[in-house]
């Protein structure tokens, strides 16, 4: 093939990630947006994510279909019902201090690893995609699921926004990251409404593996990639910007996407990263965050 197939390849490459990483990274954002918490352990929720989606999916062996729609429905919400114990349990004990919850979500990293290769195992294990089709372009034919994955992501996404912005949820929420005591003044659950961020956070995290594992594995240390993305992306962003992270995301996705097929992906992890020193030299806030009064 010549130089513009090859590029067209790596795009489409690219847009697959960039669309997963745009879901995982927003759960990201949106903890550390309204919670103001660093939320280590996001990689992990999204490796319970896949590793349940195996779970699930293995239960109805002759059906890829259904096995799968099962997972994408119960995977993120046993994940998030996981959130809210470690959110109930820890952070809010240790009233949500920044410095503490890097700690406390550190140990509950290795917590969800380890339970993980305890219960799971150290394989790698396939999920069968749900659908079997090309898409057939002048070069070559495509996964046909792989692009069902952007779309997914796309529709997972805009629900994300119109929740933010159009309900009154959203507005709970958006009042919450303003203003703390404000809104606990207007008689806001403040402490309820920070659970539901955590577990929507990890939620978005085990849905973009749902729809990742049948193109990646399921294994118990799949979690340091995204995690490492994911801050990538919020810090290039903007740190609880949420256009910022999809404007990120696709910068980031398309870019690891189109490297890792011309060159490596280890390559692409360090440009990515020299990018985010770049970003915190000139623009500290981010590409989309507001400079703190």
């Amino acid at each position: 093939m010549d130089f513009g197939p090859y590029l067209f390849l790596a795009t489409l490459e690219g847009t697959v990630n960039a669309a997963v990483l745009a879901l995982t990274a927003l759960g990201l954002s949106l903890v550390f947006g309204v919670m103001r918490v660093v939320n280590v352990a996001h990689g992990e929720f999204f490796m319970l994510g896949a590793v349940l989606a195996w779970w699930f999916a293995s239960l109805v062996a002759g059906s890829p279909a259904l096995g799968f729609l099962i997972a994408l429905v119960l995977s993120p919400i046993v994940v998030g019902a996981v959130a809210i114990v470690c959110e109930r349990l820890v952070l809010k004990r240790i009233n949500y201090d920044p410095e503490a919850t890097i700690v406390a979500t550190i140990g509950i990293l290795y917590i969800i690893q380890q339970l993980a290769l305890t219960f799971y195992g150290s394989d790698a294990r396939p999920v069968e995609p749900p659908v079997h089709f090309r898409v057939l372009f002048p070069w070559f034919g495509y996964s046909g699921y792989k692009l069902v994955v952007v779309g997914a992501s796309v529709a997972l996404l805009l629900l994300t926004w119109f929740v933010l912005t159009r309900t009154r949820l959203g507005l709970v929420m958006r009042a919450t990251q303003y203003d703390r005591e404000t809104a606990q003044a207007f008689a806001i659950p403040v402490d309820k409404v920070y659970a539901i961020v955590f577990a929507i956070g990890a939620m978005l995290a085990a849905t973009a593996a749902v729809l990742i594992v049948p193109i990646q594995q399921a294994h118990y240390l799949m979690g340091g990639d995204p995690l490492l993305l994911s801050f990538i992306v919020v810090i290039i962003g903007g740190l609880g910007s949420i256009v910022g992270t999809v404007v990120a995301a696709v910068i980031i996705g398309l870019s690891d996407g189109i490297i890792s097929v011309f060159f490596s992906p280890t390559l692409a992890k360090i440009l990515a990263t020299l990018l985010v020193a770049l970003v915190l030299i000139v623009r500290p806030q981010g590409l989309f965050g507001k400079v703190p009064r």
